[in-house]
Order: structure tokens, then sequence, then C-alpha cells
């Protein structure tokens, strides 16, 4: 099958499949890893400089000291190369009991690493930051309170499979359930890392669908598993297919790749992103670490190319939870053109139990970071509100009272001071520029936003209005709504509806089913 575009025309996902699709038991480099070799020939010219003056190579270690630059520099060869047996990973690495434990485990989550990021963990440290992240501990199985299989409720909030609509303007797309390397703590590990469960040109047909017939929605973000692990052709043709849609107007990617296998970003890869602009890459660097010569590289061959980059880090108990851990790794991602974006507090997945901070050390070390350096250094610390409540963010309290006119404020330091506000302030001056501001639909999405908008007197716990009848009848006491409508000059309740409208739909409710 083919899918045709206005751009090219490119074979559909379920004939492009991923570098990472073969059995995850096998230990034997996959044949797979010459996926893309039809499809993106391995560039013929040396690498273009970048901006970045010339940097080192991480040192190699002895297992691989007789593989060629050239094939080391290859993506296809790290990706046919990854090491995932106890064999494989005690050549490297002084395994501990618990690590075994792990590795042989029935009903492990998949390990795939790198030969590259193996290379960067310390083979005598159990601790090192690095090796925590991808090395399985027998722990990691163990059920904690609070656990669950899909703790964000992406799969609840999925209009079509792979799609994820939580947001009034913006949609979660996953494109594959592969990845270069697997986190022991991922959030998706009930889908990731299971070639059984990756998704169909009918699921990635049903969410173009459903793209082309929403057009509230402005920004999509390319996740999974890790867009960058599918074949070059096939990525293509998916951004191609999203340039399409008049209405999207962003792009974003989240991604690991970079981390796990900087030599995926090429010249050729960034020469194909930049047909597609504007597209925004977020990748995930938990540890200073993690920042080599080689992901230095990829990341200013992106930054050349025009992508805007930010920075997702999982807060991880015992690898980077420390103010001064936390604060080098800002200020060495804005050195490479990175912003911090989010700081997440650990979700509630199986697996993770062990990584899991307080909420009160990622608030801690924003208290650390905030005024103590560069404002664009500083991440928005968010909990991922289990049950579907999405990012929201936390952190210290910098209003510490207030009063008509008058607002108490600290800062870093502990300064204490006073903000006098203007008697004279008219919020209705701008009035005549907001009317020509357009206006996004978010219905039933749009919260206490849309209260201090005057869209509606409260938002309801569902239930509300039946719990409170207790019961009873309607009597000559509670047979008129009106009652409960406030009064406005201008005729209309605080709702939008008229004053002396009594429809249900004018309780207040912010778009919340009425009882």
């Amino acid at each position: 099958m083919t899918i045709r575009s206005s751009r090219a025309t490119f074979s559909s996902p379920s004939e492009m499949t991923s570098a990472a699709d073969d059995d995850p038991g096998s230990s034997t480099p996959r044949a797979a890893a010459r996926i893309g070799e039809e499809d993106d020939p391995p560039d013929a010219s040396p690498e273009r400089p970048t901006s970045a003056a010339v940097l080192d190579r991480t040192p190699r270690p002895a297992l691989w000291s007789d593989v060629p630059d050239e094939q080391w520099d290859d993506w296809r060869w790290q990706l046919g190369h990854r090491l995932n047996t106890v064999d494989e990973l005690g050549a490297l690495l002084r395994l501990t009991p618990e690590e075994i434990e792990g590795l042989t485990a029935e009903d492990k989550f998949r390990v795939e690493i790198t030969p590259y990021f193996a290379s960067l963990i310390d083979p005598d440290d159990p601790l090192c930051p690095i090796r925590r992240q991808v090395i399985p501990l027998g722990r990691e199985l163990q059920a904690f309170e609070g656990m669950m299989e899909d703790s964000l409720a992406e799969d609840a909030h999925s209009p079509v499979p792979g799609l994820v609509h939580r947001y009034p303007d913006r949609v979660l797309m996953l494109t594959t359930t592969q990845c270069a390397s697997y986190c022991r703590y991922c959030t998706r590990s009930r889908i990731v890392g299971n070639p059984h469960e990756n998704f169909s040109t009918s699921d990635f047909e049903q969410q173009i669908d459903y793209l082309r017939r929403t057009p509230q929605v402005r920004d999509v973000l390319l996740s999974g598993g890790d867009p960058l692990i599918l074949a070059p052709r096939t990525l293509e043709m998916i951004l191609s297919r999203l340039r399409d849609i008049e209405h999207i107007e962003i792009i974003r990617i989240g991604s690991r790749v970079p981390v796990f296998l900087p030599q995926r970003i090429t010249d050729a890869f960034c020469d194909m992103i930049r047909r597609y602009h504007p597209v925004w890459m977020n990748v995930h660097i938990n540890h200073p670490r993690e920042i080599t010569p080689e992901l230095s590289r990829a990341l200013a061959k992106l930054a050349d190319a025009g992508v805007p980059l930010g920075n997702q880090t999982v807060l991880l108990a015992g690898i980077n939870d420390s103010v001064h851990i936390q604060r080098e790794l800002a200020h060495k991602l804005v050195k490479n053109r990175v912003r911090p974006y989010y700081l997440y507090q650990c979700d509630l997945v199986k697996g993770a139990g062990h990584f899991r901070t307080t909420v009160a050390k990622g608030i801690e070390i924003i208290e650390g970071m905030r005024g103590h350096t560069s404002g664009y250094a500083v991440p928005t610390f968010a909990v991922d509100g289990p049950g579907g409540g999405g990012k929201i963010p936390v952190s210290p309290q910098y209003l510490i009272s207030q009063a008509p006119g008058r607002v108490v404020l600290r800062n870093y330091e502990g300064y204490i001071t006073t903000y006098e506000e203007p008697t004279d302030y008219d919020p209705h001056r701008i009035d005549h520029l907001d009317r020509e501001a357009p206006r996004r639909q978010e219905p039933g999405q749009s919260g206490v936003s849309g209260l201090l908008e005057g869209d509606g007197l409260a938002i309801k716990p569902e239930g509300f209005d039946t719990l409170h009848r207790r019961s009873g009848g309607q009597h000559r006491l509670n047979a008129d709504p009106s009652k409960w409508q406030p009064y406005h000059a201008n005729g209309h309740s605080s709702n939008g509806h008229s004053a002396n409208d009594s429809s249900p739909s004018s309780n207040g409710s912010n778009g919340h089913r009425p009882e």
C-alpha cells in the first residue's frame, strides 16, 4: 500500500517498520538494523561542519576497541548490536546480584542498550546514574502503593488508537512502540517495547482523519516509543501528512534518540527536517554525564537546522534528585542551545517505585535554582496528574500576602517587599483590541480561566447537584433556578445567558455535564 500526499509518495507505516521491531529477546545483531538502507542511504559526503567546535570522542570500552569508526558512527550498526542479556552486559560491567535478578526475570520490561550509551556506564559503580536508568534491578518488579498500568489515563483520553487528546488545542500522536534503548521508569511500559502493540496503517489513517476533522488542534506532538527510531522515509511521510493539514501550525517531536543514539542525527536527517518547519524537538536528558561530545554535536546539528530545542528531565531518586546536579545539567543544556523545559515528578507506573522522590524534593530543587541561575535555565517542575489531570506545575510560594492595592512578595534570598498596585487601573481599556483577537473554542475545558472570563459561576464535581438534592423532589422553594443566577447590569448572568434564563445549562457548571 502507498500513501500519497501533495509532497511525495511514501510507503505506509506498516511497510516501513522500525529497526527495533524484531524479537525483543534476541541477543544477536538484528537483521532489521539494515532498515532504511533502501530509503535513506548513508551520507555519501563527509558531515558538514556545524557552529560547534570540533569535539573529541567519548572513550570506547575495550569490548569495542576493534570496531572501525565508520561502523561505530553508523546508527544502524548501533541498533543492530544492542546489549540485552546477562552475558552481553557481564562482558562490559561487573553486574550485581540484583542486576542479574532483574535481567533474568521472565516478566521484565524490555532491555536494549546501544553500545554507545553502554560505553557511558561506569563498569564498577552499581550506583552510576547512567547504569541505573537502563539496567533493571530485581526490585523493579515490586508493586507499590498507588501503582497503575496507565497512571496518566492516556488510553482513556484517546479518541482513536495512538492519539491522546487531553488539552484543547494539541494532541499526542504515538507513532511506534519501539525505542533505541529503554528507560526503566517508562511511563508507557504497558505498550512500549512490545512489537505486537505497534500501530498499524489503519491506526495511522484514523489518527490523520481525526486531525483533519478537528480544527481546534494546532499542535501535534510525535512520541511513542520514539519517532526517530522509525525508518527515515516513514518519519518523513508522517511529517508530510501532518503538514498537509492546514490548521496544524506546530509539529513537535519528543525523542531520546539523540541521547541513546546521537549517530542518528545526520546531515541527511537535518536536511529532511528543514522541509517541514516549524518543527520543535524536546530531548530527554536526566544527568550531566549524558551530555557527551557526540550528543553536543547532534544537538548543534539540530539547532543549526532551525529546530528549537527543549529538554524534559524526570526526577529520579539516587540519580538526579539534587539541586547541584540539576543546576549543572541546566547549565550544560543552555550551553548546547537547549532550554530546560520540564522537570517531571516520576509517574505511578510499574517499575518506577524505587525511582520516586517526594514532591517536596522537586520544590526544593526549584527553590535552589530560581534566582540562583538564569531564568531561562530553570525548568517548570510538574506533576502529571494521576487519572488524566495533565501537567500540573508546582513551585515554591513567592506571594506571601495581599490586600486591596498591595501585595507582599519574597525573593529567592528571603527578601520581603511590598508592591503597590495602581488605583486607576482600568481592565476594560484593552477591550477594543481584545475583541479583535481570535478566540479558540475550549468546550468543557476552559477551567478556572473560564470562570475569570465570566463563562460560568462554578466548576462542580460530577454528581454535585444530585447529591445535594438528597433524593428530594421539586418544591416551591427550589423550583426557580433563577435564584442562583447573579445579577449583572448588562442583563446577562456570569455564564453569558440572560439573567432570567432558567435553562439547565445556565447553572454555571463551566461546561461540565449538568445534573
